[in-house]
C-alpha cells in the first residue's frame, strides 16, 4: 500500500479498391510507426468538429443505411470513406489496459482501476504532503501517474469506431482489432481491469475514492455499442460474450452495493443519471430486465425531481461551467431514453407527475445554444456547440429538430453533410 494515502477509505459496403488501397496504407503504417498508447482519440476536421465521438447507435437506422449503400446509394460514400480512412488509421492504435499506471493504487494491485482528483495537489507544509489541498482549476501533473482515466475513453471511442466500420464494410480487420481492444482491457488475464471502481477520483490523504469517480466508467456505454456491432464476427467469440458478461454483471453488483456506488446512485446533479445511463446499459448488456426496468424508472423519478417548471436543471445551473452542464445532465436523459425504447419502453415524450419532460428541457436549453438568448448563469470558459453535441444530436434525430441540426452545421461547416455522423 502506498503510505501517501494516510487517513484511510472515503467514500457492408466497400469498394474493392478502397479497401486494398486503405488496407495498404495501414499495414505501411503498422510496419513503421510506433503509436504512443492511449494517445490516438476522436479526430476533428478542419473546423475542429469531432466528427467520431461515439453516440448511441440505433442498430435498426444502421442496418437501413448499410442496405442504402448495397443498392448502390451514393449519398452516403463521402461518410463511408471518412469512417474507413478513419478505421484503418485506427489499426495501428495499441491496446491499452489499467497496468500501465506507473504509481500503484492503496491495494497494491495494478488491476484496479485508479484515478486522481486533478485539483488536489500535496500541501507542503505537512509531512509526505499529505492530506492534499484543493486548488480550483490547477490540475496536478502527478494525475498523469494513473492514466487509465485517459485511456478508458479513447479505447471505448476507437472501438466503437472500428465497430462501425466492420457493421459497414464487413472488414474483418477492424473486428479482429476492435475485439483485441476490448479483450485486452476486460477479459485477458495479464492486463484486465477489476469489474469496481473503488479508487476512483482519489484525494490522497483524504479519501481512496470518491462517488464522483464513477462517472468515468460511462465510456463503457460506448464500448458494448462496439461489441454489439460485433457480433457474428469470427473474431468474437461465444467466449468472449460470455466473459464480458460476467464482468459487467460484477461491476452491476458493485455499483448497486459498494458505499462509492450508492452514494453516487443517491447524486441530485448529472452524476445520478450518468449512473442510471449506466445501470440500464449494463443491465441490458447483461439480459437483467428486471433491472433495466428498474433503471429507467429511476430516471423518470429523477427527472420529475430534477428538472424545474421552465424545463432547466437547477442542480447544473449553479456550477461554474452551468451550461455545460446543463447540456451534459439532459444528454444522459437522452441516452436513458434512447436505450429504454430499445427496451419497448417510451421516455421521449413522456410526461412526470410534476409536467417534466424530455422536449421540454430541450426547449429551455435551445435559446441559449442557438445564441437567441445570452446564458445568464456562471460559465467561466467558452462555450462551444460540440460540447452540446452529445445532446443535439440524438434531440435533432428523434424530435426532428432542424435548430439543432443547424447549431451542428454551423460549427461543424461545409463537412457536416459527409460527416461519419450521418451514418448514424
Amino acid at each position: 500500500m502506498d503510505v501517501r494515502w494516510g487517513c484511510g477509505i472515503g467514500r457492408a459496403f466497400r469498394p474493392a479498391g478502397l479497401l486494398r488501397l486503405g488496407m495498404a496504407v495501414s499495414a505501411a503504417w503498422l510496419s513503421s510507426a510506433t503509436p504512443s498508447l492511449g494517445q490516438e482519440g476522436p479526430k476533428a476536421d478542419a473546423r475542429g468538429f469531432a466528427v467520431t465521438e461515439p453516440v448511441k447507435v440505433d442498430r435498426a437506422r444502421l442496418d437501413a443505411h448499410r442496405a442504402r449503400l448495397r443498392r448502390g446509394d451514393t449519398a452516403l460514400r463521402p461518410a463511408l470513406r471518412k469512417l474507413v480512412a478513419r478505421a484503418d488509421a485506427l489499426l495501428a492504435y495499441a491496446p491499452v489496459s489499467v497496468m500501465q499506471k506507473r504509481d500503484l493504487p492503496p491495494s497494491g494491485d495494478r488491476h484496479d482501476y485508479m484515478s486522481l482528483a486533478p485539483y488536489w495537489w500535496p500541501d507542503n507544509s505537512k509531512p509526505g504532503g499529505i492530506p492534499y489541498l484543493r486548488r480550483d482549476g490547477e490540475v496536478n501533473p502527478e494525475v498523469k501517474n494513473y492514466p487509465d482515466k485517459e485511456h478508458l475513453p479513447v479505447l471505448c471511442a476507437n472501438s466503437w469506431t472500428l465497430g462501425l466500420a466492420y457493421h459497414y464494410t464487413g472488414e474483418e480487420a477492424y473486428a479482429r482489432h476492435a475485439a483485441t481492444l476490448v479483450r485486452t482491457w476486460f477479459l485477458d488475464t495479464a492486463t484486465r481491469m477489476n469489474p469496481h471502481l473503488r479508487y476512483g477520483q482519489a484525494v490522497k490523504g483524504i479519501t481512496e475514492g470518491r462517488a464522483e469517480g464513477l462517472i468515468e466508467t460511462r465510456h463503457f456505454i460506448y464500448a458494448l455499442d462496439a461489441v454489439g456491432l460485433l457480433q457474428g464476427s469470427r473474431h468474437w467469440r461465444p467466449a468472449d460474450q460470455q466473459g464480458l458478461q460476467a464482468w459487467f454483471r460484477a461491476f452491476l453488483q458493485w455499483m448497486e452495493t459498494d458505499a462509492i456506488g450508492r452514494d453516487e446512485r443517491g447524486a441530485k446533479n448529472n452524476h445520478g443519471v450518468w449512473y442510471d445511463a449506466q445501470r440500464l446499459a449494463f443491465a441490458r448488456f447483461t439480459g437483467d430486465t428486471a433491472r433495466a426496468a428498474d433503471a429507467v424508472r429511476e430516471t423518470l423519478r429523477r427527472l420529475d425531481s430534477q428538472m424545474d417548471e421552465r424545463g432547466a436543471l437547477p442542480d447544473e445551473l449553479g456550477r461554474t461551467r452551468s451550461l455545460h452542464y446543463s447540456a451534459y445532465c439532459l444528454q444522459a436523459f437522452l441516452l436513458v431514453a434512447q436505450m429504454a425504447r430499445e427496451g419497448g419502453t417510451e421516455l421521449w415524450t413522456a410526461v412526470t407527475p410534476n409536467g417534466r419532460s424530455l422536449p421540454r428541457g430541450i426547449d429551455f436549453l435551445m435559446p441559449y445554444l442557438t445564441g437567441a438568448q445570452p446564458w445568464p448563469w456562471r460559465q467561466i470558459d467558452t462555450f462551444r456547440p460540440r460540447m452540446a453535441y452529445g445532446m443535439l444530436w440524438p434531440a435533432g434525430v428523434r424530435f426532428g429538430r432542424t435548430d439543432c441540426f443547424a447549431i451542428l452545421r454551423t460549427d461543424a461547416g461545409p463537412t457536416f453533410d459527409d460527416s461519419v455522423l450521418t451514418l448514424l
